[in-house]
């Protein structure tokens, strides 16, 4: 299905460096070697990069996907921050945090 959406938006030759499988599916034995099948071409496993404190944990693809968001709402903030009055990065991380937080204990 992906190689058929890569295909239809005109994509598919833009992968010059490959194609990166993340998540919890891409664990599974024999998923790159397939991939590498489907699509021609070099495939690896992807996994959250730049965490700091928890990294021996969360460098691991399962958690990809929630690092990317909490990674990218951090740069949001920041960019927020920037054009708002002027906060220190500590009180900006504090601030999301706590936001995280609160969130994962009301869905959670």
């Amino acid at each position: 299905m992906v190689k058929a959406e890569l295909q239809r938006s005109g994509y598919e030759n833009l992968l010059a460096a490959g194609v990166v499988l993340t998540g919890g599916t891409s664990k599974m034995e024999g998923v790159i070697e397939l991939a590498e099948e489907i699509f021609h071409m070099p495939v690896r496993l992807g996994m959250p990069q730049s965490v700091k404190g928890l990294a021996d944990i969360v460098r691991n693809p399962i958690y990809s996907t929630g690092v990317g968001l909490l990674l990218y709402g951090v740069k949001q903030q920041q960019h927020q921050d920037r054009s708002h009055k002027p906060q220190s990065k500590k009180e900006s991380k504090l601030k999301i945090f706590s936001r995280v937080k609160n969130w994962l204990k009301e869905n959670f």
